[in-house]
């Protein structure tokens, strides 16, 4: 007879602490000696995460009226500057912003000094209305001192992504790192077999309103992100092979811990922001169970060549080889680098794992799933 939990059942299995709780990793290797069915009867939970550079992440800030107030135009939060134009006193501040004087400083490097309590100077300027008579405001926030920190971000945790590799004569300097001509190194930035949406490859379990660890508190996944595609191809085991779905993630900044949201500067590119994200994955039946004990060696992706503006594919490979430190790539040894943090993301899914033993971490139904066959438009360029 085949194995069928739900949702519910899992969650009272949590609450009276009876629930099996293992990490993707260890489930991988679980699978290695036990059959899906075994898996499906034994384990009820499963903790995924990654930890890594996540462009397309950014806060929303609500820093309460000044008397008398003042509708916000134009803003600088350090010197890095923020989006305005929602209402008087909210703002936005993107994680890749640069400060236009310091391009190694920008928004992921002030939002991860309001999570961790630091004093950051706002800077304001309107025009003044009858409403809104302030023209102008210097002053300091903090997490103290305003009303709202939300971390929004419209694309984190991508499914698969590929390795970076540079064929050209000349170093490139990219948000994949330094990439040193004639293939000198290879850098990838995904954590493998830990990867959330690898262990859920049809997202059966993740969807709108999924609850998640993220940037180290209660999370929750809003929407699909953006680029967020199902079209891609998929290799033997079921996953694909390029960079696919993605997600859309909102929480509490007041409650996140700055170990799990970490500015970063990429040399002669820009600024980015390492996002900690972990997500537990029910296994409700022998499919789900065959999906979480996914192994590096079966999880393929394309090595492209970034010294190319049309970044062609060279080859492919797995992350068991990517994690061994080379890949061999026309008959040349590669050595590979992780820009994602796997310490980090092992360090996740232990602390989940350990939330849901205690009962402090319920599973929560997806309210929607994310769309089927979804594909990618490519921007015009005219003359």
């Amino acid at each position: 007879m085949s194995v069928r939990k739900t949702f519910q059942e899992i969650n009272e299995r949590i609450k009276r602490g009876e629930a099996v709780v293992m990490t993707a990793e260890e489930v991988s290797a679980m699978g290695r000696t036990h059959s899906p069915a075994q898996v499906a009867e034994k384990v009820d939970v499963v903790t995924t995460a990654t930890f890594g550079p996540m462009c397309s992440s950014g806060m929303f800030i609500n820093t309460g009226h000044a008397n008398p107030p003042i509708r916000m135009e134009k803003a600088t939060l350090n010197g890095v500057p923020v989006f305005t134009g929602i209402a008087a006193v909210d703002l936005y501040i993107g994680a890749t912003e640069n400060h236009p004087e310091n391009p190694a400083y920008g928004g992921a490097h002030v939002i991860e000094e309001l999570i961790a309590g630091k004093d950051v100077e706002l800077e304001a300027h309107a025009k003044g209305t009858d409403c809104y008579p302030l023209k102008s405001i210097k002053t300091t926030i903090n997490r103290s001192n305003i009303n709202e920190m939300v971390m929004f971000n419209p694309r984190n945790a991508y499914q698969n992504y590929p390795v970076a590799v540079n064929q050209s004569n000349q170093i490139k300097y990219t948000y994949m790192g330094s990439l040193l001509p004639r293939l000198g190194n290879a850098n990838y930035s995904t954590s493998g077999e830990l990867s959330p949406l690898l262990n859920d490859p049809e997202m059966r379990t993740i969807g709108m309103g999924t609850r998640i660890f993220l940037g180290g508190t209660t999370g929750y996944i809003s929407w699909y992100g953006t680029q967020f595609k199902t079209d891609a191809e998929l290799n033997e085991f079921g996953v694909p092979v390029s960079n696919a779905a993605t997600l859309a993630v909102i929480g509490d900044g007041f409650r996140m811990d700055p170990s799990f949201i970490k500015a970063a500067y990429y040399e002669k590119y820009g600024v980015s922001m390492f996002v900690g994200i972990g997500v537990p994955i029910p296994v409700l039946d022998e499919e789900m169970a065959s999906c979480v004990m996914i192994r590096n060696e079966q999880i393929t992706t394309r090595i492209l060549d970034y010294g190319d503006p049309d970044h062609p594919e060279l080859g492919r490979t797995n992350y068991s080889e990517l994690m061994s430190g080379e890949i061999e790539l026309n008959q040349k040894k590669i050595k590979t680098s992780s820009l994602s943090s796997l310490y980090k993301a092992r360090e996740i899914a232990e602390l989940l794992k350990e939330q849901i033993d205690r009962g402090e971490f319920l599973l929560s139904e997806p309210v929607e799933a994310f769309p089927k066959g979804k594909g990618l438009n490519s921007l015009e360029i005219r003359s």
